[in-house]
């Protein structure tokens, strides 16, 4: 992989991870333009994916590093909560991989189809939560049920082109919590979902293999995924505060409009 376009990667990754567009499903979006290009996909590279994760993993860690110490003290009631919300998307997470074949679970995660029909249902849960008013509890004090809420939006956030931080934070608003402790939440709960997602890689370099990818690249690649997080992450914060994650609807809806007029003038049938 050469440098511009691992940099690319890192930025892309860094950007989607925490902006509320889906980073699976632009992930989809990239790996079938760069098949219909010629170049190597991003799921044959799973060293560089490894590292731009653990890049943005670092990210929210130190972001958040006061939140996470405080789940050592004074709020060790949230790390149960934690534990709840995870469930759902690790059950439906297993439950794709062990219950379906590989051509079956390649054909709903990896549908550039699907990634597109999802980003207006993830454009339409966005004014959702910009239009929804700010609720007064924090998340410390949250239920055991509306945990188990927010963790089964984190699990429709599997589909490519579902964002799993827009997801968190709606069904966090929902819920009845303020701005800050929807997002709060939705990032700490994104903690052990891209854990679960690097170890799943990591298993999958140790059975087939990697690319050789040499190590000052994946290196590079670490640092700009970490330093584009960080600040997708604070940019994504401002406009929760302020009400505003309906502007990425309007990214989101052309996007689907642009992605389908690709696959169609491609000749691409649904489902591929």
């Amino acid at each position: 992989m050469g440098w511009l376009e691992l940099l690319l990667l890192s930025v892309l990754q860094g950007l989607t991870e925490f902006l509320p567009v889906s980073s699976s499903g632009h992930l989809v979006v990239a790996n079938a333009v760069l098949e219909r290009l010629g170049l190597s996909q991003t799921k044959d590279l799973i060293e560089v994916s490894i590292a731009l994760h653990l890049g943005t993993l670092a990210s929210v860690l130190a972001y958040y590093r006061t939140e996470i110490a405080r789940l050592l003290g004074e709020d060790r009631r949230v790390i149960g909560l934690l534990v709840i919300g995870t469930l759902p998307a690790a059950v439906v997470g297993v439950g794709i991989k062990k219950g379906l074949d590989d051509a079956s679970a390649d054909a709903l995660l990896d549908s550039v189809w699907l990634a597109a029909l999802m980003f207006p249902v993830t454009a339409a849960v966005l004014v959702y939560a910009s239009r929804r008013r700010e609720g007064t509890d924090p998340y410390q004090a949250m239920s055991w049920r509306r945990a188990l809420g927010i963790g089964a939006a984190q699990a429709v956030a599997i589909l490519p082109g579902v964002s799993r931080s827009g997801s968190t934070i709606a069904a966090g608003l929902a819920a009845g919590l303020d701005r800050e402790s929807a997002s709060t939440f939705a990032f700490l709960l994104a903690i052990p979902a891209i854990l679960g997602a690097g170890a799943l890689e990591a298993l999958e370099a140790l059975e087939s293999g990697t690319t050789g990818t040499p190590i000052e690249r994946l290196a590079v690649g670490f640092v700009a995924s970490f330093i584009v997080g960080w600040g997708a992450l604070s940019l994504l914060i401002r406009f929760v505060k302020r009400g505003r994650l309906a502007v990425f609807a309007w990214y989101l809806v052309p996007l689907s409009v642009a992605v389908i007029a690709w696959l169609l003038w491609d000749g691409r049938a649904p489902g591929g």
